[in-house]
Order: C-alpha cells, then structure tokens, then sequence
C-alpha cells in the first residue's frame, strides 16, 4: 500500500517539457535517430560496368536498388541521346552463349547476385524495338494455329483481346505447338508437343494429347529466367538457330538449364512472348504505358532526356525570298528538302574540286555513306543477321553494309514478318556518272544517303519502309 501511494504522488507531479528532445532517446533506440541521418547513407551503391555494341565500356556508380530502366535513362542523359523508349539493358552470358533483355522493372542487383564468380558475363546498352512491339501489334506475335482459348470462351477473340486475356487473372489463352527439347543430362534432343497454360509448361507423352494423364510437367518461371540462345548450334549441338531455355535464378551450371528449340522465328516468338506475358502480367503492361517512371528514389533519372525532339514540332520553311514562310503543303516540303539536298552535293562538289570533278564526284558518292550510323563496314552476312536480332525483329529495322560476294556492290539487309532478308545495292554508270539502285535502274540515287532516305519515305519495291537502322554505338 505504502508503494502503491508513493507511485501515485509521483504520477502526480506535473511534467516537464524537455526543451532539448533530440538530444534525448530511449534506452532501446539507437543513438542517431535515422530521421536526423542523411537520406543518402540509407541507400548503398555500387559499380557497375555496362558495355555497348562497339566494346567500349563505362563503369557506373548507382543506387543498390536500381532498375535496368533507370540504368538506361542514366545512361542516356550522360550520352546524350535521344530516348525513343527502345533502350534496354541486356544481359549476355558468356560462358553459355545464353542471353535476354532485363525487362524495364528489374533490379539490376539482383540479376548481377545470379553471377557465378568465375564468369565473365556483361551487361549492354542498346536498342531493342521489339520489346513492347506485341502490344502495337499482337497478329504478329500470336499466330492461329498457335493459341486456343478456353471452351467458356466465343470463338472470336480478337488479337487485342488476346492480350487482354494475356492479361487477366481468370482466363488464359493456351500456347501449343512442337518444340525440340534437350534431353537432361544427355547431347540428344527430342521433338515433342507443347503446352502452356497458367500452371506452367508442359509437354504430351503421347503425341498431340492433351489429356491430363499424358501431360508432363517440364518448367515454371517464378524462380528462373528465360534466355534466348545466341550459339545454341555449337554450344549444345541444337537442331535449330531457335534455341531458347530456362536458367534457375541460382543454377549451379549447364546441367541445370531446361533447353528448347523451335523450328522458325515466329514459333520461338510466340512462345516467349506468351511466357513473358505469364511471367509478368501487368507488370509489362505498366512498363509499356509508363516509359519515363522510375523508382521514387532516383530523382535524377526522372529528368527530360536532353536533345529529345518532337517531330511535330518542326516546320518546313521557305527563305528564297524577301520574307520567310511556313511551307504547309508536305509534297512541296519533300520536294524541296530533295532539291535543297542535291544542291548541296553539287556545290560541295564543284567549290572544292576544279580539276577532275567526274572523279571527285564518284570518290564522293562511294565514300559518303561511312560515317553514316546505318552503314556498316565489311560485315558478313551473319553478324548483320545478329545486329538486326539484337535490335528487334519489327517490321523496318535495317542496316546496309559491303558485299561479301561482290566488292563493288552493297546490301541492303531488313527485318520484315519476323524475317531478315537481303537486297543488293547495284551502281549503275550512265553518261559518265555514278548511280545506285535496287531495282535494276528503275529509280537511281547518287549516293547511298539519298537511296536510304527514299525508302525510308518510300516502300518501293521493298516490303516495307526503312523505320529503324541497328547502329553500334559508343559509351
């Protein structure tokens, strides 16, 4: 009782405020509150190096929880470059030849904590216009005789509506089809049927069936990674150039990958597209729609991209005369950009050489085009292929480089309908000058800038526009 009174006097003496409360803390607390600590020190950082197409490299210091679209925006405000929304960060294994682009919201930590010690893997900047294409255009990457729909479903779906189901927590759409599979533990592969559904991958025991008896269970993507093979052929003895495979997030080596192969482009694509989709649902859609949010804590990525132009905001002008004036009529705009262009060439032609001009004009037109970034310099047929899959393989991403065969003529190679194709490039001589063509002389260029710049306008007798040409650039 006596205990009792004293602890009620106390509880009854008035308080004090403490003038000085920071300087005060309770026996459980740290010493520094973490509120009073700069905001800075709560974030570790770390280095990492990313490469470019032409092996130049730049080592980067960045938070520890920084994305692979935050990397990208970083990088290209310290370069310079204009942002088009097709920047990726690309991770190559190379020891196995595996590699994949790190989707957008990926820390970039996390992929590098996946590195064995002793591989020598790296990290890659550059564009990659197929990445959210199966949005802008789902018929490409979903062909009929690939998808079926649950039996609930009508039959007409629309390839929007595809992506919606893609997209939904109730339904899914079933991805199947033949696919090479590498047997575990031995060099033999098997061709088996497929199908993908919300549960995972599966393969039928018994030909095409599709009854839960026959169906075996092959992979699930919550703990690996999908890759695409760059040199399945010689690495794993692959039937195809279609390989992809799943890698767990902390495999122990080649034995632990689960490879396939697919017998075109489109199949490979349509499969891993459908697998992202599952992968990640929602997540990609948000990327696709959100291409410039990054995380809360990187106030500096959320910058405007210098040197960023909206084309709609250029005008055509006409200073001929005594005032100037906006040329509004676009087939008067390209007619004269073309003639402003050849008059150019020629003045640059004729102020510079006086003597031999029909042989400065032909080391001109032959020479131009080097220090254009869509030309590439004695590349073989097969690197040009590479490039072109590295980039996308959307309708209109090109490059143009030497023959091979044919020292004197150029080559044209374009993606188009998930295939790369080849175009020669022939100069034509004719009264004394030099010409390029496509088309055996119908539609002539004198340099190989005005023949680019044509198609790019015009599909002519390609099968598409020039929209998009692989460059190698430099960090």
């Amino acid at each position: 009782n006596r205990r009792k009174k004293e602890d009620d006097s106390i509880l009854e003496i008035p308080s004090i405020p403490n003038p000085f409360p920071e300087l005060c803390c309770s026996p459980f607390a740290s010493v520094l509150s973490a509120s009073l600590l700069p905001k800075a020190t709560s974030r570790k950082k770390q280095v990492i190096k990313v490469y470019s197409e032409d092996d130049t490299s730049r080592a980067l210091e960045v938070p520890s929880d920084i994305t692979a679209r935050d990397v990208c925006q970083l990088l290209i405000l310290k370069n310079h470059y204009i942002d088009d929304h097709s920047w990726t960060l690309f991770e190559q294994l190379t020891h196995t030849g595996l590699g994949r682009a790190i989707e957008d919201h990926e820390l970039v930590m996390e992929v590098q904590s996946n590195w064995a010690m002793e591989e020598e893997n790296k990290l890659y900047f550059r564009k990659n216009y197929a990445k959210y294409e199966f949005f802008k255009n789902p018929l490409s990457f979903f062909p009929d005789h690939m998808i079926s729909f649950p039996s609930e479903t009508n039959a007409a779906v629309s390839h929007s509506g595809i992506l919606q189901m893609f997209l939904s927590s109730s339904t899914y759409p079933e991805i199947h089809g033949y696919l090479h599979a590498k047997e575990q533990g031995k060099k033999s592969w098997k061709k088996l049927y497929f199908l993908l559904r919300r549960s995972g991958l599966y393969f039928s025991t018994k030909g095409t069936s599709k009854e839960p008896r026959h169906l075996q269970f092959f992979c699930e993507f919550s703990n690996s990674d999908m890759y695409m093979s760059l040199r399945g052929k010689k690495i794993f003895g692959a039937p195809t150039n279609y390989g992809f495979c799943f890698k767990p997030n902390k495999s122990g080596g080649t034995r632990d990958l689960k490879q396939l192969c697919a017998d075109d482009e489109q199949s490979r694509t349509c499969w891993m597209t459908a697998i992202r989709l599952l992968k990640y649902g929602m997540q990609l859609y948000q990327n696709y729609m959100q291409p410039y949010q990054g995380r809360s804590g990187c106030s500096p990525l959320n910058v405007t991209p210098m040197r960023s132009i909206s084309e709609n905001s250029l005008v055509a002008m006409d200073f001929s005369g005594h005032r100037s004036r906006i040329i509004e009529n676009p087939t008067e705009a390209l007619s004269v950009a073309v003639e402003e262009g050849l008059a150019w060439r020629r003045n640059a032609i004729a102020g510079s050489f006086n003597k031999g001009k029909m042989f400065f004009e032909i080391i001109i037109s032959t020479a131009i085009h080097r220090s254009q970034s869509w030309f590439h310099h004695k590349i073989s047929r097969e690197e040009a292929q590479r490039l072109i899959l590295q980039h996308g393989l959307v309708d209109g991403v090109f490059l143009v480089r030497d023959s091979q065969s044919n020292p004197k003529t150029f080559v044209l190679s374009l993606s188009h309908g998930l295939k790369i194709k080849h175009f020669q490039i022939v100069p034509l001589e004719d009264d004394g000058k030099l010409f390029y063509t496509l088309d055996d002389g119908h539609t002539r260029f004198t340099d190989l800038i005005q023949l680019v710049e044509f198609y790019q306008l015009n599909k002519g007798v390609l099968p598409c526009k020039l929209k998009h040409y692989c460059a190698r650039i430099a960090l």
